[in-house]
């Protein structure tokens, strides 16, 4: 679908890392007071960031993570899943202050819950390297929250010649923040999920939340699970309905979409096929569980 090979077109994306326990096959989600059991747990590498990156290199484009990690045992438990991810590490950061940083995902079907601890600053020494890197052609900011640590992220993106994406993933203390779209400025693809996009443009119908995004970004896609995907450009607005396929973690469902339709996008795909080729990566990523388990296509 790529070309992953030529000397400018790896992504960079940068964010978070995360150790996510994910617990599927529960019975309801827990409750003040009552306890809960899952018939499975997983443990995973997690964050927008890495998950994103994993399905950058699943759909065959070059997908540097951009991020800090700790040295303490949760962050060690990860390390293989990031050395065996097909992902270039070569901008990850280990610090001590990094760690533990997790996020504990309950499952049910597509509906989700978590509970997440940050840990440290999010910007990495490594990010003035990785965006002067010369393979870099394109930057992913995995979550609004890395854009709101770092306020200068998309300025000096772009004075190193990269174009921007964005998921701004929803964060409780910032999704309402009246100034998110300006502060977005310059972000070439803006990729919320359907309630986030009705948080942020205050509009209920996809259609007129398009019509408000288009006019602050040259791209956008919109992720709506079960009824599928939504994107605009200047001149379009598009619906794709989602694939029948069976749901066992949505977990990363989003990042994978994020991943396929960039790359299309990036590619010069026409909006159908940029927004095609997300539903697919969303499609295979609900099937199995953990947000950044590499398939072969």
């Amino acid at each position: 679908m790529t070309s992953g090979h030529d000397e400018r077109s790896a992504v960079l994306c940068v964010g978070r890392i995360y150790c996510d326990l994910i617990f599927t096959g529960l019975s309801r989600m827990p409750v003040l007071g009552r306890e809960v059991f899952a018939d499975d747990l997983a443990i995973a590498a997690g964050g927008g960031a890495f998950i994103s990156a994993a399905h950058f290199v699943d759909v065959g484009r070059h997908a540097a993570l951009v991020g800090r990690l700790g040295r303490d045992a949760m962050s060690m438990a990860i390390d293989p899943q990031l050395r065996d991810s097909g992902i270039d590490l070569s901008f990850v950061e280990r610090a001590d202050d990094a760690g533990p940083q997790l996020t504990v995902a309950s499952v049910i079907g597509s509906e989700r819950a978590f509970l997440t601890r940050r840990a440290g600053a999010a910007e990495p020494s490594t990010l003035d390297a990785a965006l002067a890197w010369p393979r870099a052609r394109h930057l992913h900011i995995a979550e609004y929250a890395t854009l709101a640590e770092m306020p200068d992220l998309v300025t000096r993106a772009k004075g190193a010649g990269l174009s921007v994406s964005l998921d701004p993933s929803w964060d409780d203390a910032l999704i309402g923040d009246p100034s998110l779209l300006e502060n977005c400025r310059g972000v070439d693809v803006f990729l919320p999920n359907l309630e986030e996009a009705r948080a942020i443009t205050g509009e209920r119908d996809p259609t007129a939340m398009l019509d408000v995004l288009k006019a602050r970004f040259h791209c956008v896609g919109i992720k709506a699970g079960e009824g599928g995907g939504y994107a605009a450009s200047a001149d379009r607005v598009l619906h794709h309905p989602a694939e029948a396929v069976p749901v066992v973690d949505t977990t990363g469902a989003g990042d994978a979409f994020n991943a396929g339709f960039v790359d299309g996008w990036l590619s010069g795909a026409d909006l159908p096929t940029a927004l095609a080729a997300a539903i697919s990566a969303g499609s295979r990523a609900v099937q199995v569980a953990g947000g950044a388990v590499r398939r072969k296509v």
